[in-house]
């Protein structure tokens, strides 16, 4: 069974940092494209960032030029160093990963989220 789990999540102040990780975990062949996304209350779920395995990154326009997606393919993990926090980047973060496990062909998994909040 595949698992999608973020952590690193929590509060902080405008102007500050995070970096949210996500592991994903089982009888996993090959991960795909890894990405985040968000969701604040009451609005659509969007994209922050998303990075292919072989490393290709593309973000969101908020968030571009102060997140940072990363990858490790050793361990099924990616990050977003998160810098220059607004409170409107407040909003439940949610993992991603297109993952080949036991079938033919890869399908989107998704993890339980992590809440971050930017205030003072």
């Amino acid at each position: 069974q595949v698992q999608v789990v973020e952590s690193g999540g929590g509060l902080v102040q405008p102007g500050g940092s995070l970096r949210l990780s996500c592991v994903a975990s089982g009888n996993i062949f090959t991960v795909n494209n890894m990405g985040w996304y968000r969701q604040a209350t009451g609005e659509r779920r969007d994209l922050v960032a998303a990075i292919t395995r072989t490393g290709s990154a593309e973000y969101g326009d908020p968030v571009r030029g102060r997140f940072t997606i990363s990858r490790d393919n050793a361990k099924n993990t990616v990050y977003l160093q998160m810098n220059s926090l607004k409170p409107e980047d407040s909003a439940v973060y949610y993992c991603k990963a297109d993952i080949w496990a036991d079938s033919p062909y890869s399908q989107d998994y998704w993890g339980q989220g992590t809440q971050v909040t930017v205030s003072s």
